[in-house]
């Protein structure tokens, strides 16, 4: 009868054990998932607001974008981000990047982007979006500009995604195919014909301006608002996980009881 007893209540131990780490364990990832979301959200509502602060403000040039990241002295790499910037410099013709995997309307292609010198600094410029082929052999015609512009545009720091495989530049054809933007390796490419390095962020051209292509970007793709229904619905799916568990684990203490 003692043994019985023992095993029953042992048994009952077991099964609480194992029933609290899982309720925790998916209890916690559902919140984090949650908070992660609500932070995302909070960080879009904050950048939409500052990016239309900035807007109202008169372009900088280049030479005061980099002075202005040096006094200011960032720690955050939203420091420069979405400044708008006038460029007064010449376009590189030797340079053309050529960004893949860029959907357009369910169109894929490439966004073509060039570099600018000025006489302090050389910077990489997106030009917008070009089709591509379907045969992926086969690179679109693009057309390098040449010579002296004066356009705006809006500053925007790169934000480096997942590889699979690093990229290999020890032998690149102009123009160069590539499918990440690396701002580093793309410095070593270039500063032996114009002896300077890439500025650490993109320059993207405004759409009010007619050189270049499609400018079809956004500055946030997914707005605030989303973030925050999706913060909800995981604080939802968090507390129906919370009362499907205590439901089972009352069915089966009844059960057992019984």
């Amino acid at each position: 009868m003692n043994l019985t007893l023992h095993k029953k209540i042992k048994s009952n131990l077991l099964g609480n054990i194992l029933w609290l780490g899982l309720t925790l364990i998916v209890l916690t990832i559902l919140i984090k998932l949650s908070l992660w979301q609500y932070d995302r959200g909070t960080a879009k509502e904050q950048r939409s607001i500052r990016i239309v602060q900035l807007n109202q403000r008169t372009p900088l040039t280049l030479n005061e974008v980099v002075q202005l990241s040096h006094t200011k002295q960032f720690t955050n790499k939203e420091s420069v981000n979405d400044f708008p910037v006038t460029i007064d410099g010449e376009f590189i013709a030797d340079y053309v990047f050529l960004l893949d995997n860029q959907v357009e309307e369910r169109s894929l292609g490439y966004r073509v982007l060039q570099v600018v010198q000025t006489p302090s600094h050389a910077v990489l410029v997106n030009l917008g979006w070009i089709q591509g082929s379907i045969n992926r052999n086969t690179l679109p015609e693009v057309k390098p500009l040449q010579g002296q512009y004066q356009f705006t545009g809006h500053v925007r720091v790169v934000e480096q995604g997942i590889m699979l495989m690093e990229q290999n530049f020890s032998k690149p054809s102009w123009p160069l195919r590539v499918q990440q933007i690396e701002l580093e390796k793309f410095s070593t490419l270039v500063s032996p014909l114009i002896n300077k390095p890439l500025l650490p962020f993109v320059i993207y051209v405004d759409k009010k301006e007619s050189l270049g292509y499609k400018k079809n970007w956004q500055p946030i793709v997914m707005p605030a608002e989303k973030h925050f229904a999706y913060s909800f619905q995981w604080a939802a799916l968090a507390c129906a996980w919370l009362i499907l568990m205590i439901s089972l684990r009352v069915k089966t203490l009844r059960s057992s009881a019984q």
